[in-house]
């Protein structure tokens, strides 16, 4: 029986021999080559470079909108109202009547201040003749002459109150609220109603210091160009676009603020004065550099990317952020377009790392799969 087991022992040694290793040993070498492979996939990175090119950027700002000429229409005569000729609502055109105040009294005035006036012209013709004659001075024809045209002034006058009560459109417009109805008292200057341009309108939105002093370099500089929009209540974008019409003389302290006002043609009269909405306004950067989000990282609030040089070496980078986009930065400065940055496992590399293995993906391929896109 020991023989058996002493012969048994000595063909394993003998076999062991032959294969050059253990069981054992076959089974450590076999998890070494699955570690070093895991190895060698943990730091397989992606590396990318920037993108120059031309990229759009929209700013949005809360808007109130107006119409160009918004007015109170007023009595300018008091009496009652003896007719309405429009409804709430209406479009109207300019020197189309609109209410009329009882008349008779202004009629009757107006009748008698032109008496008066031809009791002063008789006067002066009899007073003219006179003083051919020698009769009278010429002083007294020039009292003659006076009266006359006081009497011919308040004639005038007369003419304008009783034109005035009726009230005319001083201009293309849309009919609001009626404030007062048929047969109501009205004194001077009390509201009737008013009336809004819509043609054309004015849409005032605040913009802060820094975006203004950006847009005005930019206009001076035209390095960039702007589209104007306006987003509606509901969402939905107005079919014209706009243009800057105008922008205040004076910043807000309280707020930094300064107010811009963008023009927009009103063709379907949609937009209404007291609306409100966003105004988008577009700018073109003509050769921004782009990058994605995702090859950034931040340290105590600053933005940093690791650059790839060409010994492989990694290097931690401070970039500056122009603008924020979608998943895409625009980047001011701390970047050219020849350098390689780490797209993909920004998490598994570190500063002054050497590497072995990383895969390279064109700028346009790494933008591909962003929301947005660079134009």
């Amino acid at each position: 029986m020991k023989i058996a087991q002493i012969l048994f022992i000595f063909l394993l040694v003998i076999a062991a021999t032959i294969s050059g290793c253990t069981p054992a040993d076959g089974a450590q070498t076999k998890h070494a080559a699955h570690g070093e492979h895991a190895e060698h996939e943990q730091h397989t990175v992606w590396v990318t470079s920037p993108k120059q090119q031309d990229v759009t950027i929209t700013q949005q700002f809360v808007c109130l909108i107006h119409s160009r000429r918004h007015i109170e229409v007023c009595t300018l005569q008091s009496g009652y109202l003896e007719e309405i000729t429009v409804k709430e609502g209406q479009k109207v055109t300019q020197n189309e009547p609109l209410f009329t105040i009882v008349p008779a009294l202004y009629a009757a005035r107006l009748e008698t201040e032109r008496a008066e006036a031809q009791v002063a012209r008789i006067e002066f013709n009899n007073t003219k003749k006179l003083l051919e004659e020698n009769v009278v001075s010429s002083q007294e024809l020039a009292i003659a002459e006076a009266k006359l045209a006081k009497a011919e002034a308040h004639v005038k006058l007369a003419e304008v109150e009783l034109e005035f009560t009726v009230i005319k459109a001083p201009f293309d417009g849309i009919i609001d609220r009626l404030h007062e109805q048929h047969g109501s008292l009205v004194d001077e200057g009390d509201v009737l109603t008013t009336l809004s341009d819509n043609s054309v309108m004015w849409v005032y939105f605040n913009v802060p210091e820094a975006q203004y002093l950006a847009y005005m370099a930019d206009e001076s500089n035209a390095t960039e160009t702007h589209e104007i929009e306006l987003v509606l209540a509901n969402g939905r974008t107005f079919s014209e676009s706009g243009a800057i019409g105008a922008i205040e003389a004076d910043f807000n302290n309280e707020t930094g603020n300064i107010a811009f006002r963008a023009d927009f043609p009103n063709p379907n009269f949609l937009l209404r004065h007291g609306q409100t909405g966003k105004v988008l306004i577009h700018r073109t950067s003509k050769d921004a550099l782009v990058i994605p989000q995702r090859t950034t990282f931040t340290v105590l609030a600053k933005r940093y990317v690791f650059v790839v040089d060409e010994d492989n070496v990694i290097h931690q980078r401070e970039i500056v952020i122009e603008h924020e986009l979608e998943d895409v930065f625009v980047v001011k400065s701390g970047l050219s377009v020849n350098d390689k940055i780490v797209l993909e496992g920004v998490a598994q590399v570190h500063d002054g790392q050497e590497l072995k293995h990383y895969e390279f993906r064109s700028p346009d391929e790494a933008l591909s799969d962003q929301k947005f896109h660079a134009e």
